[in-house]
């Protein structure tokens, strides 16, 4: 078939108009929508938010956006886009879950998301994930104040499809989705064996992949593109490491071995949060300096 007659064939067809309308979208929208749609399916399925929750979704985009725009203006003199902020509010305000209605874990979390991009730096480039570390510090220093969603807004097929379609979709569109789905793969069968040698049932052990904080997880963290290393191959590895480390993490919970609180709560953000900084420090020492690669101010969640 000719290159003319091919064009006249798929021109026709919606799922191919859509997906070249895709390509043509900046990929940091595209990305801003994936969290959208999570945001909104948590309120409309599940009104998620009450009073208290649109006061930590408003102090969480605000003072992680006006950290960046003041960041951003000291450190490079202008005000850079503010999507990755958006992302980090939107994202700390889902996973984060502090008792008593508290709302300072938004503002101090917010302001350690994104200040962190800015301060630790290796070679102008932040090693850690922004909402990541803010997550895995406030765990750490609060460990009886603050904690993480789990399946507090549920865990059903519908929901599941909605974003884990739209998820996959966007993922294959920004040229992430072999870290996503590596990730998948790895969890699953670590923690099968995991269960199995602790005699355990299967189904319990990897049913929370497909829960909204492993959504998060998959689609926003481990797939930060100012945060992995370079190279499909590499990034795999790396990926196939943060499921190990998580899986190590959670077989010593099981065993009670002694571990900071937070390492229990959240094994899967301790384990990118000390696996992914060391991978990207060597993956920047490998590579030599080609200018100035300055990250901050459109990294992801």
């Amino acid at each position: 078939m000719s290159d003319a007659a091919q064009t006249v064939a798929t021109s026709g067809n919606p799922l191919t108009r859509s997906w070249d309308l895709g390509k043509k979208i900046d990929p940091r929208y595209l990305i801003a929508f994936l969290i959208t749609l999570v945001l909104l399916t948590a309120q409309l399925r599940y009104h998620v938010f009450g009073v208290a929750g649109y006061q930590r979704l408003a102090l969480a985009l605000g003072v992680c956006m006006a950290t960046e725009a003041l960041l951003s203006w000291f450190d490079r003199g202008k005000i850079v886009n503010l999507q990755s902020a958006y992302i980090s509010g939107i994202s700390l305000t889902l996973l984060v879950k502090p008792q008593g209605g508290a709302l300072w874990p938004f503002a101090i979390g917010g302001f350690i998301a994104i200040a962190s991009k800015y301060v630790l730096r290796y070679r102008d480039n932040h090693l850690w994930n922004p909402t990541n570390f803010a997550i895995a510090t406030l765990l750490l220093v609060a460990p009886d104040t603050v904690s993480v969603l789990s399946h507090q807004f549920g865990n059903d097929v519908a929901t599941n499809l909605v974003i884990w379609t739209f998820g996959l979709i966007i993922a294959a569109r920004v040229g992430v989705l072999h870290i996503t789905l590596t990730y998948v793969a790895t969890f699953l069968v670590l923690n099968t064996l995991r269960a199995l040698l602790l005699g355990q049932a299967v189904l319990p052990e990897i049913a929370p992949i497909t829960g909204p904080m492993y959504q998060l997880f998959i689609f926003f963290m481990i797939t930060d593109p100012r945060t992995v290393v370079k190279g499909r191959q590499r990034q795999m590895v790396v990926v196939v490491l943060i499921a190990m480390m998580e899986t190590l993490i959670r077989f010593a919970s099981d065993k009670g071995w002694p571990l900071p609180t937070a390492f229990n709560v959240a094994p899967a953000f301790f384990a990118l949060a000390t696996v992914g900084p060391v991978a990207k420090f060597l993956d920047l020492r490998r590579l030599r300096p080609t200018g100035s690669l300055s990250s901050a101010g459109t990294g992801r969640p």
